[in-house]
């Protein structure tokens, strides 16, 4: 999986676990792509401790899917049902590709 992509997923399961500060910091950094330096200057801190905070921001993230494991789970799911919508498709199964259709908005 792309490493943006996995940084993001990561993010939208588990940011909320971080502190409000540990959020900011990595949402500009990885999220808006911001540089260190740009934080550093905006949060009048060093851009050493930027880069500290950033990684331990996603030492606690793949930790936490290291034991939780959600977002491979979700991962998972998706490609499956991406998987019954090819088949509907060719099989011209409307419904089951109704109800794939809504499976993915809900993920």
């Amino acid at each position: 999986m792309e490493k943006i992509l996995m940084q993001t997923l990561l993010f939208d399961f588990y940011g909320e676990l971080l502190t409000k500060k540990q959020q900011e910091i990595y949402q500009q950094v990885v999220l808006e792509d911001y540089s260190l330096s740009e934080v550093a200057q905006q949060l009048s801190i060093s851009r050493q401790g930027v880069h500290d905070m950033l990684r331990r921001c996603k030492s606690a993230l793949e930790e936490y899917e290291g034991k939780l494991h959600l977002v491979e789970r979700f991962v998972k799911i998706r490609e499956e049902v991406h998987q019954i919508q090819r088949l509907s498709r060719e099989h011209k199964i409307r419904e089951i590709e109704a109800i794939a259709g809504r499976i993915l908005d809900e993920l």
